[in-house]
């Protein structure tokens, strides 16, 4: 059954320059497909927006620790390790329920008016002569400087934390290994400041969580949320690169966007569905033999979804090579944020951040120009930009 369905070779040059033609071949041709690459066992990709939707609600292929690179860190480290991602059910539950007060829709929209004086002042600080590299400036340090603000990192202990938040997205090797002591030490930090001196976040909010009857959060659990929902809050950095880097290559949805605004919420969905940055999800791992897609998949296999696939499959959206910031809402959502009960718990924060980015930037910078043309990082499981250097 393996010969039957394509196969996607990840070291491949061509995979990483375009791959959404790439997973566009194998999806037209099957539903179903296999991947992999060095350091890397074999997997099964899903294709198709449905049966990848599917395939992430269904309670037989889960994540767990081996869905992700373990770090070697020191032993005193390796309690805090264990994160919500790789949990499952109630274990799972339990810890996405305390977190996700914080991150509804209507909080995110309230916190607005707190993002934007991070964005002025981040854009305020812009070298003032010659290109500049946003990345650098703008899309790397803005989502750790906002989710800082919301979990409660006080202000002197930013610039480190936006150290280890570059380090996250830049690369998940030896710089990250060597960096999470600190990242760990700085979460204990943080608890203990909030114990001493609650404030309006959601460290307090846990520490107070922790202390009432219910579902009590150990310690380690505690600084393990804490630096988990930190490291992750770092999504929106390729999402804007991005986004900026679209919109300035498709001069008339930019003329749009600028001409309504009021645009700019539907904007930010298609953006996330024609180049947002994840490309293959976290792998799952079948609980049972199993059939998916028609293929026979045997206990313990691992299973990945292409979402640079799904979002621009032709059963799903239409004309879906074309971004189209004003396409219609009656077709089907993207995938950017997963699905099912793995679903990122700070989407909507993660969708207010960046329309409040890009609005912002847009209405500053009306000139807004590629400067030279910006080089991808070869990265098989995320479309993101080594580089964005613009005029401003």
């Amino acid at each position: 059954m393996t010969s039957d369905v394509p196969n996607i070779d990840l070291t491949d040059p061509g995979v990483h320059r375009d791959p959404f033609t790439a997973y566009g071949r194998a999806r037209e041709i099957s539903p179903i497909a296999r991947v992999g690459a060095p350091g890397f066992g074999p997997m099964w990709v899903v294709t198709r927006h449905a049966d990848i939707k599917t395939m992430l609600g269904d309670p037989r292929f889960e994540i767990r620790s081996d869905s992700f690179t373990r770090p070697d860190v020191p032993e005193d480290c390796r309690p805090y390790m264990r994160t919500m991602s790789e949990m499952n059910g109630t274990e799972h539950l339990r810890l996405r329920r305390l977190a996700a007060p914080a991150f509804t829709a209507r909080r995110a929209a309230d916190f607005a008016p707190r993002i934007a004086p991070i964005v002025e002042a981040l854009l305020d600080d812009l070298p003032g002569h010659g290109p500049v590299d946003l990345m650098t400036h703008f899309a790397r340090p803005l989502p750790m400087d906002v989710i800082c603000e919301l979990v409660g990192i006080p202000a002197p202990d930013r610039p480190r934390w936006r150290e280890y938040g570059a380090t996250v997205v830049t690369t998940a090797g030896p710089a990250f290994t060597a960096a999470i002591p600190a990242i760990i030490d700085g979460a204990k930090a943080a608890v203990a400041r909030r114990r001493a001196e609650p404030a309006d976040d959601l460290i307090s909010d846990l520490i107070q969580a922790q202390a009432e009857d219910g579902d009590r959060l150990s310690d380690t659990e505690l600084v393990t949320l804490i630096w988990h929902l930190v490291l992750a809050g770092q999504t929106p950095t390729n999402l804007i690169a991005n986004a900026v880097e679209a919109l300035l290559a498709h001069p008339e949805q930019l003329a749009a966007l600028r001409a309504d605004p009021g645009l700019m919420p539907g904007a930010v969905e298609e953006l996330i569905r024609w180049c947002g940055p994840t490309l293959l999800t976290i792998p799952r791992y079948a609980r049972e033999d199993a059939e998916l897609c028609g293929t026979p998949i045997a206990k313990g296999d691992a299973v990945t979804a292409s979402i640079a696939a799904a979002h621009r499959d032709p059963r799903a959206y239409a004309d879906p090579d074309r971004l189209d910031i004003t396409r219609p809402a009656g077709q089907p959502g993207h995938l950017g944020f997963s699905h099912g009960p793995h679903f990122c718990v700070g989407a909507a924060l993660a969708r207010v951040q960046t329309e409040v980015a890009l609005t912002t930037l847009l209405r500053r910078h009306p000139g807004l120009a590629l400067a030279e043309p910006a080089p991808r990082a070869p990265d098989p499981g995320t479309w993101r930009l080594a580089a964005l250097t613009v005029t401003v």
